[in-house]
């Protein structure tokens, strides 16, 4: 027989029969003041909720004490000590013994309570999150969540059948944060929020310090242990901080990991981090570039999204395999000299139900008003960097890309999105900041302090912004007024010479300004050359098919186009596909077209991006000074013929490099360059190379200075310029 609450001699007082529904229905605001040990009168009372149970006994010390079925699911029995086990026995015969949960102390310290309600917690992912620890000598996993105006919350996973009655969670302090220790548990357990709202509306969220993730489309966390994970790049990280400066080459390939390679004998899967540490990082190395930059992996739930629309900011993508194996990638690239920067996404995330949107049933994480928090462009939710607390989220989780996982950087997308408000909105679409204008004070102070945050843990890193408008400062340091990037995309430069690489050669000389303009704000900031994915997407077409002419002139402009970039002030980054000129536009649910890759034409773009790439790295004139003005002087630009030619230089010491472009298909022998300096100039590099595709027109590896005076310099050069090229030469 059942007995009702009232019915039991010597119940507990607190077991009220309001209390007992409350627990019943997973109504209770406040469980851990009624379950686990607690004292009635000078009474201890063991209280527990173990739906399905038929039967539940309490160990201490050797001894057993059954548990009376006071309601429901409901157990309770009196008990002289607070030290014990339960063993519970189900319907179908199992039994499980453990721990209480509810008979454990609180884990968060007073000083993470108070950073994190000061919204300066740097390491807010080892108090957040699902932590795998030792808890009053018992291994389980600690979970605590921030969900300031819930009525309740629970921890529900497959160890407990998604009921949120058994696992509730107690809040900590004023902090807005609910915690608890579950005994027994480890890595790989699959778990959510059950958080109940102001509105009394229950939400199942998947954890936003989460470190794993199912696979989408599978909404659930999984409990990953970070600890003690061997990594074996000292060398590198020693390296890296003793290089960390504007006068590096840095050559960027970026990536996006599910459509580089795929395994078509395994069903078209994406290839494993595992696999990516060995294929990818060995090719970016032959290619020659410095860096791989990845396109968001940050756990997302759309593959159309690319990565963009991140639900889980603290879990690397379990796509290609779970956190340690991406750290091993990280590793593998390390070991081979690469360093590796994330695209990060904090501008914005989706709305889909599991994520961050309305989290504790406010609008928690973004703003309320849609006129501030909603982005018309990606139907997406803006964070509201006005709280505290949601600043320090997304500062500590730059912080603990670069700590957990050893990241040489982060590119910081759509900057421009955070610092307008009124970005892509009609008047009357938007609220202006208290001074009445359109800046965005509060995303503007959140890139600063991530910046400083970021820089201040580790001078060696690099932050890259996306910014597409003239906002002053990017690249320069918060404390001067700077948003403190380390660098910033050149949207200008690549929207302007592809625009000219566009056009027919015939009408360029009309135009000559879109290759000449940029270095008149070349060293404002901090540039990176981009050609990215944005580039090959959308019908856009690939960078081949961008290029005019027949197959021929297309190559050769692409050649031209490549050699101008690479020589021009500024870091480079180039998507991945690009390098051997691949004839369509980007497929993220296909692989590149590697087929393409080893046809003649197409292996000669690519062996001239690995001279390049080889070229840029040996030569100072062509990267020390990329930033600075005083490594770059034009020599002549000449429109009617389409000819420019320009000075990369240097630190004392290192010889001058000269480019020289012909951008027409036209061959101009005995074409006269001015010099500065007498003697021999060595042809380092000519796009029409046979070795690339070209016809193999030059200067048969160098030309003899005259003392002829031209375009301002002493001494001059009777080059030969092939069709559609560009030509390096060194002093």
């Amino acid at each position: 027989m059942i007995l009702a609450g009232s019915d039991i001699p010597n119940k507990p007082d607190f077991l009220t029969q309001g209390c007992l529904a409350a627990l019943n229905a997973g109504t209770h605001d406040a469980p851990f003041e009624v379950l686990g040990a607690q004292k009635s009168g000078n009474r201890r009372w063991i209280t527990t909720i173990q739906p399905g149970a038929v039967r539940v006994v309490a160990t201490q010390s050797g001894k057993e004490v059954p548990l009376d079925r006071i309601d429901g699911d409901v157990f309770s029995a009196r008990v002289p000590g607070k030290s014990y086990t339960l063993t519970v026995t189900y319907q179908d015969g199992t039994r499980h013994t453990t721990r209480d949960p509810f008979s454990f102390a609180p884990v968060l310290s007073d000083l993470d309570q108070y950073l994190f309600g000061e919204g300066t917690h740097k390491e807010l992912w080892r108090v957040l999150g699902a932590h795998v620890i030792k808890h009053q000598g018992v291994a389980g996993v600690h979970f605590a969540v921030w969900a300031p105006n819930a009525k309740r919350v629970s921890v529900i996973g497959d160890f407990n059948v998604w009921d949120g009655r058994r696992h509730p969670m107690r809040p900590v302090g004023e902090t807005g944060i609910w915690e608890i220790f579950i005994p027994d548990l480890g890595d790989g357990t699959l778990y959510k929020y059950q958080v109940t709202g102001v509105d009394d509306q229950r939400r199942d969220k998947a954890d936003p310090v989460g470190f794993g993730s199912q696979h989408p489309p599978e909404q659930a966390s999984v409990v990953r242990d970070l600890a003690g994970y061997g990594w074996r790049d000292k060398a590198w990280m020693k390296s890296r901080a003793e290089r960390a400066d504007r006068s590096k080459p840095i050559s960027i390939y970026e990536v996006h990991l599910g459509s580089w390679r795929r395994r078509y004998d395994d069903h078209g899967r994406p290839l494993s981090y595992q696999e990516l540490a060995r294929d990818l990082i060995g090719y970016v190395k032959y290619m020659g570039f410095t860096h791989i930059e990845l396109l968001p992996i940050s756990e997302f739930p759309f593959d159309g999204s690319w990565g963009y629309q991140p639900v889980g900011l603290y879990a690397p993508t379990i796509r290609f395999g779970p956190p340690n194996e991406f750290r091993d990638f990280v590793d593998a690239a390390h070991a081979e000299g690469v360093g590796v920067l994330l695209d990060w996404v904090p501008g914005h995330f989706p709305t889909d139900a599991h994520g961050l949107v309305q989290f504790d049933g406010t609008a928690l994480y973004e703003h309320a008003d849609p006129r501030e928090g909603f982005h018309q462009d990606w139907n997406t939710l803006i964070p509201n960097f006005g709280r505290t607390e949601v600043k320090n989220y997304f500062i500590a989780n730059a912080l603990y890309w670069i700590e957990e996982y050893h990241l040489d950087g982060l590119r910081v997308d759509a900057v421009a999105s955070m610092l307008y408000r009124d970005y892509s909105r009609d008047e009357g679409e938007w609220v202006p900041n208290h001074h009445g204008g359109r800046e965005n004070y509060e995303a503007i102070a959140f890139l600063q302090e991530m910046n400083t945050a970021t820089y201040g843990a580790d001078p060696s890193i690099m932050t890259v912004a996306e910014e597409s408008t003239s906002f002053p400062g990017v690249s320069q340091p918060a404390h001067t007024g700077g948003l403190g990037f380390g660098y910033k995309w050149n949207m200008g430069w690549m929207n302007d010479t592809l625009r000219y690489m566009e056009k027919d050669p015939i009408y360029r000389q009309h135009d000559h300004h879109l290759m000449t303009f940029p270095i008149d704000w070349a060293f404002t900031e901090n540039f990176i050359l981009p050609i990215s994915h944005d580039e090959v997407v959308h019908g856009k077409g690939s960078m081949l098919e961008k290029m005019p002419g027949t197959e021929w002139e297309k190559f050769a402009n692409l050649r031209a186009y490549y050699g101008f970039m690479w020589t021009q002030p500024g870091k480079k980054l180039l998507f991945m596909g690009c390098e051997f000129a691949q004839g369509h536009e980007w497929d993220h649910d296909a692989e590149l077209d590697w087929t393409a890759a080893e046809q003649p034409a197409h292996k000669g773009v690519q062996r001239l991006v690995q001279d390049l790439n080889q070229l840029y790295r040996t030569t100072p004139a062509l990267h020390v000074k990329d930033c600075e003005h005083d490594g770059f002087a034009w020599v002549c630009n000449d429109p009617a013929q389409s000819v420019s030619a320009y000075l990369r230089k240097g630190n004392a010491g290192d010889k001058d490099v000269l480019i020289i472009c012909n951008f027409t298909p036209v061959e101009r022998n005995d074409f006269r360059i001015g010099v500065p300096t007498e003697g021999h100039w060595t042809e380092l590099l000519n796009t029409d190379a046979a070795i690339y595709g070209g016809g193999d027109r030059g200067n048969l590896g160098g030309c003899d200075t005259q003392q002829l005076p031209e375009h301002g310099h002493p001494y001059s050069l009777a080059v030969t310029l092939p069709p559609l090229s560009v030509i390096v030469f060194q002093s």
